[in-house]
Order: C-alpha cells, then structure tokens, then sequence
C-alpha cells in the first residue's frame, strides 16, 4: 500500500515537473508545429537557390514542420507567394530586373519582405581569360564591337552572340546592348546547365564565348574569367533615357549590385510564427554556397545529402537561427 501511494507521489512529481519545464519554455517552441499543413517553399531554376532552399526546407523539418518543395518559375512565383500557395521564395535577386515585381509585391500586403539573405552578388557579360588573347581591349566594353564576327554564329551572324539568361528569368540585356550600341544579339539558354555547358565546350575548344553569368558560382573555382567592364551603374540609366550615353535609349550602363532577398507570403508569420522567425534569420554567404554547388553540380551527389551533411555538421550556425 505504502508503495503504491509512493508511486502515485513520484508520478504527479514527475508530471508537475514536467509541466513547469513546458512551461518554461518559449511558447513558441512549445507550440511547433502550429499547423500539419505542409510550408511549401520554392525551387527555382539554379543550384545555389536548391542549396538555400533545401538547407532552410531540412532545419524546418528538423522544428518539426511539414514541408513541401515545389518547382516555380522565377518570375511567375511572385503571383503564388502573394496567393498563399507558395509560402516562401528564398533567393530572389534584385539585380535580374525583379526588384520592381518584389516592391509590388511586398506593397501589396500579401507578401512579405523576411530581408538579406546574405549573399554578395556580381552579374554581367563575362568570358573566359583566354578570349583577351582573341579579342584585345577586353575587358573594355567597347572592344566587343571590333570582335563581333569572332563571338558570331549562324542565327546571329555578322552580330556576335552573347549566352543570356533564361527568359522566364527575366532581365534586359537586348535592351542593353542596344543601348550601349553593341552589335550582339542575346540568345536565351534554357537553363542554368545549358549556360555552363555552353561556356564549358567553348573553353574545351578555346573558342570565343560571351555569357550572361553570376557569381557566387562553382565554375569560378574551375576556371579564369573575367566580367566585362561596362559604363558605371546610375540610377538615371534606367530611367532617364535622355541621360545616358544613347539618346532615348535605357539600360546603357552596368548593373546596380543589388539585394538578394527572402520573400514570403504574408499570412506565415501567423500561421506558422517558428518557422517565420527562423526563415527570417537564415543567412548563407558566397563560400559556403559555392563549396556546395560544386558537390552537387561536379561531385554529382544529391542536392538532399549535401544539405543535410551541412545541416547536420553546422549546428551551431543555424541552431540560433530557430530561437
């Protein structure tokens, strides 16, 4: 009798301390997950954006969240974050032409701005180091022109050919080598590979080639480069036709080095208010991407083991991010 009564006391003992210690927890990691519903997150059309999404996708998991990846076209994702069927983009990068669609839709109150994502970015014409040797006056912009026949191929010929981004990216560099007087025609890849396969084969050949391209990026660590010099960045060259160097022409200048940002829809904060905070604190800096595209695009392992290698040996960096 005795030792069932004593029983019963350490029984309430134990779950009364076990109600103190919950309460002493911050209500919101007591609380997660506030909803089963799965946060869906964003996958666009480059690896460093699969590297970013996939390490904030597997910390939410590890919060104990639901989460979903789904496959979105850059530009038409904003209408889907301000529809709720996308919970949050994590890359989107002011200097391809999204600044202007990311106001809109931070202004409409439907979607929110979590900040800086912490990327540094530089984006522009760029060409291997050996095209100077094919091309002098490089990296002067001005030298394309004296060129143009050599970077040609048969659906631009005379005109030179630049490698530009995707369409569905955004961006415009026609209108820019139009306004700066270049006589190149700007040639869509389909992809993020079909740029690097691309500059790839041209680099194989030591043939002249002009790509749209960015960093950060793995391909930095497995050639050299350089990005052409263009007319320093101004705001009036985007919107002052009659300031820049062509008359009634924009885009006659370099790129802002802008913002690479977080974007999410308005109504996570409320609905899943851990994951928010989380999401609003998650950085990644140039190094640390760069060193996993290249396990991914070079290596060939799985974009999901080497986030999860890095989730699981970086505790103490995104740890803090959760609290």
């Amino acid at each position: 009798m005795r030792t069932d009564h004593a029983k019963r006391r350490l029984s309430r003992a134990i779950a009364a301390a076990a109600c103190a210690a919950a309460l002493s927890l911050p209500a919101q990691a007591a609380s997660v997950p506030e909803s089963n519903d799965p946060i869906v997150l964003a996958i666009n059309e480059w690896t460093g954006q699969h590297v970013t999404t996939h390490i904030a996708g597997e910390i939410l998991k590890r919060m104990g969240y639901n989460v979903e990846f789904v496959t979105a076209s850059y530009t038409p994702q904003f209408a889907a974050i301000e529809a709720g069927d996308i919970a949050a983009a994590l890359e989107i990068w002011e200097g391809t032409g999204s600044g202007e669609i990311f106001d809109k839709a931070v202004a409409s109150g439907k979607a929110e701005d979590l900040g800086d994502l912490g990327l540094k970015e530089h984006q522009s014409f760029w060409y291997p180091l050996y095209v100077k040797e094919l091309c002098s006056g490089l990296p002067d912009w001005k030298a394309l022109n004296d060129c143009a026949e050599i970077f040609a191929t048969p659906e631009t010929a005379p005109k030179g050919r630049l490698v530009d981004f995707p369409l569905e990216w955004g961006g415009h560099n026609q209108d820019r080598l139009d306004a700066l007087g270049i006589n190149f025609v700007a040639v869509p890849a389909g992809s993020e590979g079909a740029i690097v396969t691309e500059i790839k084969s041209a680099v194989a050949r030591k043939a002249p080639v002009l790509a749209m391209f960015w960093t950060p990026h793995w391909l930095f660590s497995e050639m050299e480069g350089e990005f052409v010099a263009l007319p320093a960045y101004d705001d009036r060259c985007y919107e002052d036709a009659s300031w820049g160097l062509n008359p009634d022409k924009t885009y006659d200048c370099d790129w802002d080095r802008g913002w690479i940002k977080k974007l999410a829809w308005a109504g996570l904060k409320d609905k899943w208010p851990a994951a928010h905070s989380m999401l609003k604190n998650l950085t990644i800096d140039n190094e640390t991407q760069i060193d996993l595209i290249h396990a991914i695009d070079v290596d060939g392992k799985p974009v999901e083991e080497v986030t999860k290698a890095w989730v699981d040996a970086n505790e103490a960096v995104w740890k803090p991010w959760t609290e």
